[in-house]
């Protein structure tokens, strides 16, 4: 199964299959002339597939060397950013050769980020082992780096060269790193495919999920295909473009950074997020009465919790410096029901008080 992202000048396939992981090299081998493959993975995903993607890529004819990162969104900072570059650089990377991202969000980004700076720009290759990763953060061209004022402030557009999904990697993860995903899935069946919000709420947790997982996957990487190829650089268009995909972020990034990055994951924080966004929709009277309900309904179906509890001086603090800020208003992504996500420009203030007021 795959999909074709037509971003002008930078298109890509998306493949997805069962067992991909082991034919990532003779597919790359025709994408790429390079030679040199180092491939960025975490400590928990490197011990179960860094070895098979070596491998593949060394039948193919690369050279294959890898680089681990400590796991968890604390990776995701300057420090680290420079590590990666020296570590590049000793390797002896060229610009003819490649970055593979091996795991999750964090790695992709971290890795994405290094490859859009290394050298002022080398190819870089995904391979999303999370699901999160997977329908959301692999495509798309974001890479990023934390700062201590906010989460993802520093970083590019920079799209990969192929993302490479294969759903085996999910069988290995937890359940509440399943579920973190599933707060991006979800999240997309809200903005853009109520049949897919319908079918998440009849599968019921995991094991329904799985067992059409492909599907889910391919949904989600061509919701975020398509608003991609429309908006790619998040400057707006049809009902927000790009910026719609952030429904759930303003609040879910406040709530992460509040209990610094350690206490709800980015899934879990975007769900809380969704259903703050729904309840303001609702008192403004631009989202039907009912919608934060039925988002809070499916997302108990998957342990996601439905409210977190920050100060209004923590939002102050923390809303301030996210990315959709336009001096003192913000592109508020609200529903105008479930299923169709757009964008409201609005004072920053405004949005504060429909929330505590």
């Amino acid at each position: 199964m795959k999909l074709q992202v037509n971003v002008p000048g930078k298109e890509y396939e998306i493949l997805c299959e069962r067992g991909l992981l082991d034919r990532v090299g003779e597919h790359l081998r025709e994408l790429l002339s390079g030679q040199f493959c180092a491939i960025v993975t975490d400590s928990n995903v490197g011990p179960l597939y860094a070895e098979r993607v070596v491998k593949s890529l060394e039948s193919a004819g690369f050279r294959a060397e890898v680089i681990t990162v400590p796991a968890g969104e604390k990776s995701k900072n300057p420090e680290m950013l420079l590590n990666l570059w020296n570590e590049l650089t000793e390797r002896g990377i060229t610009r003819s050769d490649t970055v593979v991202a091996l795991g999750g969000g964090v790695v992709g980004d971290l890795a994405g980020f290094a490859a859009a700076s290394i050298l002022r720009g080398v190819r870089f290759v995904q391979i999303p082992t999370s699901l999160l990763a997977q329908v959301d953060s692999s495509v798309g061209g974001k890479v990023a780096i934390d700062l201590p004022a906010g989460k993802n402030l520093a970083g590019a557009f920079w799209q990969p060269a192929a993302v490479f999904i294969d759903p085996d990697c999910l069988d290995t993860l937890s359940d509440r790193v399943f579920n973190d995903g599933m707060g991006e899935v979800i999240k997309y069946g809200a903005i853009r495919d109520p049949e897919l919000f319908a079918q998440l709420d009849r599968d019921g947790g995991r094991a329904g999920v799985m067992s059409h997982i492909g599907d889910v996957i391919l949904r989600c990487c061509d919701i975020k295909r398509a608003t991609v190829v429309e908006d790619e650089l998040d400057n707006g268009g049809a009902h927000g473009g790009r910026l719609v995909l952030n429904y759930g972020h303003t609040f879910g990034h406040v709530y992460e950074q509040t209990y610094g990055f350690e206490t709800y994951t980015h899934g879990e924080g975007v769900a809380a997020g969704m259903v703050t966004a729904a309840r303001i929709g609702e008192k403004m009277g631009i989202t039907p009465a009912g919608t934060a309900d039925r988002i809070c309904a499916v997302l108990k179906k998957y342990d996601l919790p439905c409210e977190i509890r920050v100060t209004e001086e923590e939002v102050r603090r923390t809303i301030g410096k996210d990315k959709k800020n336009r001096g003192a208003k913000i592109h508020f992504i609200y529903l105008k029901e479930l299923g169709d996500g757009e964008d409201r420009f609005m004072p920053t203030e405004e949005l504060i008080r429909s929330l505590y007021n």
